[in-house]
């Protein structure tokens, strides 16, 4: 067996398993079972009954699979997670609807490229033949190039089917997302992706020649590590295959096997990309909900899949003024020496200070009051525009402005009972004195509120 004497010399003799980096391993080409080929494109299904996940649109009577079934196209969108089906569902929907199918990648293509495309289009309609146009990363296309297709769209030359994993809504315009319907693709379950293995390991286009000792806890280790995406499940199997040990014409992949396989593997973070503000809003959100547990979760979330530390700690410093602000005002403190001890420590140590920080801030007593002030204070700013700074609290340094009257019968808090200069004015003229701060009843802030209230009592005792 070929296989057989490839995988013997690769791991004979061989007491400890050498570190493995997944990325940058290239498969033996004279092994039966390697080719340049894929394994998850030898596998790509070709029938809806083949294809696994995507309950939601593709189950028994859900208008897409009708739709499908029926050979009916109209152009959509394909939104989801890297190894979703996006590809895969696009061609099969040109099988069932017996159309050309044409892809391009929004990163690799230009206009030298759609334009080939629409003209081969053109020359299929006239022969009655339907096309449909797989755009990968459509997002990646400028205004200008999303428009280029409309005109191609409506007059039926080509059917558009756009694959992206950023929100449509922010990325695609108006004019072809009136055109196309979204669908929304949702990350694969372990359950699917164990599916999908066993699949590989069973298909004669997979391994089905071969005796495949893969036990059950560890495909479910693998399907975990995989992150919801078939293309990397199918990766690391293929990898952990390659890196089998031969016992009697099995080849076993143990917890030894496995665990180097995964060693260098990385859950999905899409820096910049909305996954990652959902997370960094995941964690925001759980720390104002005084969920420690699960703002924790998301740091730990985010780190894992290699967000910047220093990012974080700026959005939790942030946290510490918006969401407690003077209810506990250590909690500003503890984010900047968190900070600071990231900086002198970097990673990991550093991060353990970071952790404390979130922790000790979804457990401190929370209030938006200063976060409130701030914006009705700007609002106001804003209407009643440059209004003069009163004379009796402006600066006085020089003789001019003294005989100006600057700072003329400004009352010194010091001088005053208790520090206070009840009654001073100190908003311009032109404007209400508003009141923008109202502390809240917890922490810090109802002693806050207490001072307050006891000012605002001197202040009408001094009016009267």
């Amino acid at each position: 067996m070929k296989k057989q004497k490839i995988m013997t010399n690769k791991i004979t003799h061989r007491e400890a398993i050498p570190p493995l980096d997944p990325c940058s391993i290239i498969l033996n080409s004279s092994s039966s079972l390697n080719s340049f080929e894929p394994l998850a494109a030898k596998l790509r299904p070709t029938k809806l009954d083949d294809f696994v996940g995507q309950d939601h649109l593709l189950g028994q009577g859900k208008p897409l699979r009708t739709a499908i079934e029926k050979g009916l196209l109209h152009s959509m969108i394909f939104w989801g997670p890297p190894g979703t089906g996006k590809t895969t569902l696009a061609q099969i929907i040109a099988n069932y609807a017996e159309a050309r199918f044409e892809k391009i990648s929004a990163v690799m293509s230009g206009v030298k490229d759609i334009r080939a495309v629409i003209e081969r289009a053109q020359q299929a309609k006239l022969q009655h033949q339907s096309t449909i146009l797989f755009v990968d990363e459509v997002h990646r296309f400028n205004k200008s190039q999303q428009d280029a297709f409309l005109p191609y769209v409506e007059d039926g030359t080509l059917t558009l089917i756009g694959a992206t994993t950023e929100n449509p809504s922010f990325e695609l315009n108006n004019a072809l997302l009136s055109r196309a319907r979204v669908y929304v693709l949702k990350m694969l379950t372990p359950d699917n992706l164990m599916t999908i293995v066993d699949h590989a390991i069973a298909d004669p286009k997979g391994y089905a020649d071969y005796t495949i000792d893969f036990p059950l806890e560890l495909k479910k280790k693998l399907a975990i590590a995989a992150d919801g995406d078939a293309r990397k499940a199918l990766n690391l199997l293929e990898i952990a295959i390659e890196f089998a040990e031969e016992r009697e014409g099995n080849w076993v992949i143990n917890e030894a096997i496995l665990s180097e396989v995964l060693r260098h593997n990385w859950r999905r973070f899409d820096k910049g990309g909305e996954e990652f503000y959902d997370q960094i809003s995941a964690l925001h959100k759980a720390v104002r909900g005084s969920s420690p547990d699960a703002a924790l979760y998301w740091f730990a979330r985010m780190i894992d899949g290699g967000c910047d530390p220093l990012y974080i700690v700026r959005r939790v410093t942030r946290m510490a003024s918006e969401d407690i602000g003077n209810a506990d005002p250590r909690a500003l403190q503890l984010a900047l020496n968190a900070w600071d001890v990231y900086e002198r420590l970097g990673s990991p140590e550093g991060e353990l200070a970071i952790a404390q920080a979130v922790v000790y801030m979804a457990i401190s007593p929370k209030s938006n009051a200063v976060y409130t002030a701030m914006g009705v204070a700007t609002a106001d700013v804003r209407e009643f525009g440059t209004l003069p700074v009163p004379l009796h609290i402006r600066n006085a340094p020089t003789k001019l402005m003294k005989s100006l009257d600057y700072g003329k019968d400004y009352r010194y808090a010091h001088d005053e009972p208790n520090a206070y200069a009840a009654g001073e004015k100190y908003f311009p003229e032109g404007m209400p004195e508003g009141q923008y701060y109202f502390p809240v009843e917890r922490g810090l802030e109802i002693k806050i509120a207490e001072k307050l209230r006891e000012l605002r009592k001197l202040d009408r005792e001094r009016n009267k």
